[in-house]
């Protein structure tokens, strides 16, 4: 996600809750939201599709800490007119308590493909609009930083896992129709045997200047459009900006122990820069699927075990299922339904550390229309043992 466009968007009110809302509130409204508009509960839902990668983008800045730090600074600062509509001083930066960050990055826009310059948006206030230091110097001097090229957008994604292909890790492929690098050109928007030559009224700067009193002022290059480079014979499949939409496969490494709403970022696998500018990130939510048998805590692989009562009064050994293999479980005598047993180093594997597997007993009891012969044994049973199971119960006087 662009930081550029995070001025124009209100993302607490995208996830419905208020700028002062905890990490935590953010991460459950983010989760049910995400989960009542998922493309697999919504086949063919246009608006839930789209309402999903609106969250899905704005639990990406809010929920990140650093990020939705720098998002409620700026935009405080926007809101109070902080910027005055002038560019800060020092060449565009601004600073806030969590470090300095350049107005260009927030909303800088590169020229369009055909290289005549596209909307700048805020970019045309702000970007590069007064020279640093004094004496602006005369129109075409190219003196300046260069305006950098556009880069391509972030793309989000989702996968559907199932539990144990989540908790133990799986390469997975997905398909994406995205802006990808011009294969014929390889993302340098010229002819293949040419290459972008540096544009001389700029000289590759990108901007040029002008004097106006004792101000100088920079503005984009009319003749690059701000790039800083010309193509004198475009590429024919992407007529120049280095960019077509195409198909392609990513193998996509989920990690072990990863959870259900859990956002993965591929790194550069975003849609393809302008002329060869980086690429945006790739961020794949994961879903992952309800297990018959198994379910966790964090690390720890929660599994419930029927037992019978004589299992539960005399002890017993009991082959249980792990993500693995099966291991036995030693069933102590005189257990009581509901206890848990643990078994060390069985569960899930992290970064941190292999959490535990966590056994909970439960009592099967007989089933319903048992002969009158076998209930009669069953209680004789019980009598001869001395049970009775209201023994001690304060309900019993």
């Amino acid at each position: 996600m662009s930081q550029r466009e995070w001025v124009e968007k209100d993302y607490y009110a995208e996830l419905g809750v208020s700028k002062n809302a905890t990490a935590d509130e953010i991460r459950k409204a983010y989760r049910k939201l995400a989960s009542d508009n998922h493309p697999d509960k919504n086949p063919g839902n246009a608006a839930a599709e789209e309402k999903f990668k609106r969250v899905g983008e704005a639990n990406s800045v809010i929920g990140d800490p650093a990020k939705r730090k720098e998002y409620d600074e700026f935009r405080a600062q926007v809101s109070s007119g902080g910027f005055g509509g002038f560019a800060p001083p020092g060449g565009g930066r601004f600073t806030t308590t969590s470090g300095d960050f350049d107005i260009g990055d927030l909303f800088g826009g590169a020229a369009g493909a055909g290289g005549a310059g596209g909307s700048g948006g805020f970019s045309d206030l702000f970007g590069g609009l007064f020279t640093q230091g004094r004496g602006g110097g005369a129109p075409g001097a190219g003196r300046g930083r260069a305006q950098r090229p556009q880069g391509g957008q972030d793309v989000e994604t989702s996968l559907t896992l199932s539990f144990r292909e989540a908790a133990l890790g799986e390469t997975v492929q997905i398909r994406l129709s995205s802006a990808s690098p011009c294969l014929t050109c390889h993302g340098s928007g010229a002819r293949p045997g040419t290459s972008p030559k540096v544009c001389s009224t700029c000289h590759g700067a990108g901007v040029t200047q002008r004097s106006q009193g004792a101000f100088g002022f920079a503005e984009p290059c009319t003749d690059c459009g701000g790039t800083g480079s010309k193509i004198d014979d475009p590429c024919p499949d992407c007529a120049g900006s280095g960019v077509t939409d195409r198909a392609r496969t990513i193998n996509v490494k989920v990690p072990a122990g990863v959870q259900d709403g859990q956002r993965i970022r591929l790194s550069g696998q975003g849609e393809a820069g302008f002329r060869g500018a980086p690429s945006g990130d790739l961020y794949v939510t994961v879903t992952v699927s309800k297990d018959p048998v198994f379910d966790r805590d964090g690390a720890d692989l929660l599994v419930e075990l029927p037992v019978s009562y004589p299992e539960l009064v005399r002890g017993a050994q009991v082959s249980v299922p792990t993500l693995t293999g099966r291991v036995t479980v030693k069933v102590p005598a005189g257990s009581r339904d509901g206890q848990i047993l643990r078994v060390r180093g069985r569960g899930i594997a992290r970064k941190s550390g292999t959490g535990d597997l966590k056994v909970t007993l439960r009592v099967a009891t007989p089933p319903a229309g048992m002969a009158e012969a076998e209930l009669a044994a069953y209680d004789e049973a019980l009598r001869a043992a001395g049970f009775d199971p209201r023994s001690g119960w304060a309900g019993s006087a």
